[in-house]
């Protein structure tokens, strides 16, 4: 291992850590887990965020073939469906949308690869303080309370100036024998942006705006990529995968393996999200309900795991260009006659989930009240 990483053993503290302590290198090796016969305290959640799936969550599933090819009847089918959606929990499926089944099978393989690499392997994508890319297990280099039960690796994606981020990217932190795996997640990430404007366009026909006003908007955005992978646990009763939280970013397109986990709180209730090979999972994020001035919802989710199987999942989550004013259509806000919230640039959103708050179901409404304090 690293001569500069630990493992994970330190006291309960402030469940966010001080930017000033970035210096602390705390990194978490699953592979001395299996071993104890109980899941370290820091992973355990508490009672209320761990309440039971009672069923599936009856999300529509939206078929784009009719919209590729400008069937107009199919194209309104589709945007019933996703206006019915947005307005109630803002999840949603989507087949026949036009990813290569045989690339996300590569993206998925390789995910798995770079996982079962030895930690210090793994190490050398370690992320470092102030950066959201690299590798991290269990987000131990932020917080020092219910951790997640899952090692991540995320990395930006745009495709302004560079036409090979994604792959410089690998190269450079992992060397050049991960070439052909940045080569991978570069089409995947690619392939995810075109699919993420599709939809931006039927998201802008639902909301009854110009249906090229979210695809503009999107067109030169700078988004994250993120491979989650979720280790078997001895005691998955007491921990999460992914704790309760809605999405800062504006739209989230997750692949999931064949084993459940993603679940969503609707009508007071957890119901889990049933993985369909074919099918894309899409859903609305914070920055998203603002450009629609709340009449589309971001939803509380989480990922459960279990005792016998690891799960991966790949999320592609779509964000503007930092410095792009987050603020709905002019026409949009006509028709409802009150802001629902001011102005802001996803760079300020985006500081404020890293540095000052873990992000939950308030994140929009305690973003808007620091954003609009004197004193930030």
């Amino acid at each position: 291992m690293d001569s500069s990483a630990t493992t994970l053993l330190f006291p309960p503290s402030l469940e966010l850590k001080n930017p000033r302590d970035h210096n602390e290198s705390l990194v978490f090796d699953y592979s001395s887990i299996p071993k104890q016969s109980h899941i370290p305290s820091q992973f355990i959640w508490p009672t209320s965020d761990l309440a039971v799936s009672t069923g599936e969550l009856q999300e529509p599933l939206v078929d784009l073939k009719g919209f590729l090819r400008g069937d107009k009847e199919a194209t309104m089918h589709a945007v019933k469906l996703i206006r019915v959606a947005c307005q109630s929990h803002g999840f949603f499926q989507v087949i026949n949308h036009g990813v290569d089944a045989s690339l996300i099978q590569s993206a998925q393989g390789y995910m798995d690869t770079f996982f079962k690499l030895p930690l210090n392997h793994k190490l050398r994508a370690k992320r470092t303080p102030g950066s959201m890319w690299g590798y991290v297990g269990a987000h131990a280099d932020r917080f020092t309370s219910k951790l997640p039960w899952k090692e991540t690796l995320s990395f930006g994606y745009h495709d302004n100036g560079s036409q090979h981020v994604v792959t410089d990217y690998f190269t450079s932190v992992l060397g050049q024998d991960f070439e052909q795996t940045g080569l991978v997640y570069q089409r995947y990430c690619e392939a995810m942006k075109e699919l993420s404007l599709v939809i931006m366009e039927l998201l802008a026909i639902s909301l009854g705006v110009d249906r090229l006003h979210y695809r503009k908007f999107f067109q030169d955005s700078h988004s994250i990529m993120r491979c989650n992978y979720y280790p078997p646990c001895q005691e998955p009763s007491l921990t999460l995968g992914t704790g309760p939280h809605c999405d800062p970013t504006s739209l989230t397109i997750l692949h999931q393996d064949q084993v459940e986990g993603l679940q969503v709180f609707s009508n007071n209730i957890w119901h889990s999200i049933r993985p369909r090979p074919d099918a894309l999972v899409v859903n609305i994020g914070d920055t998203f309900m603002a450009l629609s001035n709340g009449r589309y919802k971001s939803c509380l989710h989480r990922a459960v795991v279990n005792r016998q199987t690891q799960r991966i999942s790949l999320a592609f989550f779509l964000c503007p260009k930092e410095d792009k004013v987050v603020s709905p259509p002019q026409d949009l806000v006509g028709r409802e006659g009150l802001r629902k919230y001011p102005d802001f640039t996803w760079s300020a959103l985006l500081e404020f989930t890293q540095k000052h708050y873990r992000a939950d179901i308030r994140t929009l409404q305690s973003f808007t009240q620091w954003l609009l304090s004197p004193t930030t």
